[in-house]
């Protein structure tokens, strides 16, 4: 099984998900109600990091849980450690294997804190060193690039908010997850016929903000470790604050608008770089503004609850890293100087 394969399987992973854990999520729900954490405190690296930074708005917006993001470094390496004891101490990790990652949920215990891991392997140091465990279930990812355990991640964080509100609008919507990938997976010819315009492209910036200020993270770590471009996340409010000046005609800006309570402020940015430095746009958007404004429009199936959205949104985002790395002639399989597992202290 390659990399496009399980892109193509994450409908049926999510599926497998929703149906496995949904027990032990509610759980763990249970486990967090009655410890009543004052903070998340949540470890993470790489893809894993990415879905960090979901959980930190969701939980926030949603739970109203403050997430702060953890230096691993301090435990590992520095071994002065923050006070976490009266945290919950979250760390996600597709392998649950890197040193440093497991070292904080090691600290969290032995400070006396509720710890929590979200892995894709239950026999993992990690799932190991926590008290509670959420397994994303899924199956073997054989490409180096993460997809699918990066989707079973938002998801696993999702339906740990949805278990912790007992919003039932939102628990709809968690059932409707792999139909909304399915529908999303349908772009896949629109984003190859896109990918071949950009095959000389070596830098861009990558847009979004809020819940999907973590897909423009993850799109960019899949541009710069499959088609070797230069790929910088911004929020949109941060690229105003100074990398705005990177901005000229044909720079390729690519950015995330698939709908909420940020599209207007995104949109009025996109406008200004269309308009104004005549930059070259690629959105991802279920806004037909957004979607005016773009040199390639890529269109999402159906506007959702932007809480959602990065789960669907963040598929022809890998459909496009996928084609455009076979358009340079790179290898989708095995990037240079990647391994599936890292480990760092």
């Amino acid at each position: 099984m390659g990399l496009r394969d399980e892109i193509l399987e994450q409908p049926a992973v999510i599926r497998r998900l929703l149906d496995m854990q949904a027990e032990t999520v509610r759980e763990v729900a249970v486990r967090i109600r009655d410890e009543n954490p004052s903070f998340v405190y949540l470890a993470a690296r790489g893809t894993s990091d990415n879905a960090g930074l979901y959980a930190k708005y969701l939980w926030g917006i949603s739970n109203r849980i403050p997430v702060a993001l953890a230096a691993p470094s301090m435990f590992s390496i520095y071994k002065q450690p923050p006070r976490i004891g009266d945290a919950l101490v979250v760390a996600i990790s597709q392998s649950g294997q890197s040193p440093d990652i497991v070292s904080v949920i090691e600290e969290g215990r032995r400070q006396g804190a509720l710890t929590l891991a979200i892995t894709n392997d239950s026999d993992s140091p990690l799932a190991e060193a926590a008290e509670l465990v959420i397994e994303t279930v899924a199956g073997p990812e054989r490409a180096v690039a993460a997809t699918k355990t990066y989707t079973t991640q938002l998801t696993a964080i999702a339906m740990l908010s949805v278990a912790l509100t007992g919003n039932a609008e939102h628990r709809e919507y968690l059932g409707r997850l792999p139909s909304l990938v399915e529908d999303a997976l349908k772009l896949d010819e629109t984003v190859k016929d896109a990918s071949d315009r950009y095959r000389y492209m070596n830098e861009c910036v990558v847009l979004g903000r809020g819940f999907n200020y973590a897909t423009a993270h993850e799109w960019s770590l899949k541009l710069k470790e499959l088609a070797c471009v230069v790929a910088e996340p911004y929020s949109s409010a941060d690229f105003q604050h100074g990398p705005v000046a990177l901005a000229r005609p044909g720079f390729p800006v690519f950015a995330v608008v698939p709908g909420g309570t940020i599209d207007q402020e995104i949109i009025r940015l996109l406008t200004e770089l269309v308009q104004d430095q005549q930059v070259e746009l690629l959105a991802i958007s279920s806004d037909g503004s957004a979607l005016a404004l773009a040199n390639t429009p890529v269109q999402l199936p159906e506007r959702l609850p932007e809480w959602v959205t990065p789960i669907p949104a963040i598929i022809p985002a890998q459909l496009f890293c996928y084609h455009l790395t076979r358009a340079k002639g790179y290898n989708t399989e095995g990037p240079r100087g990647l391994s599936k597992v890292t480990l760092t202290w």
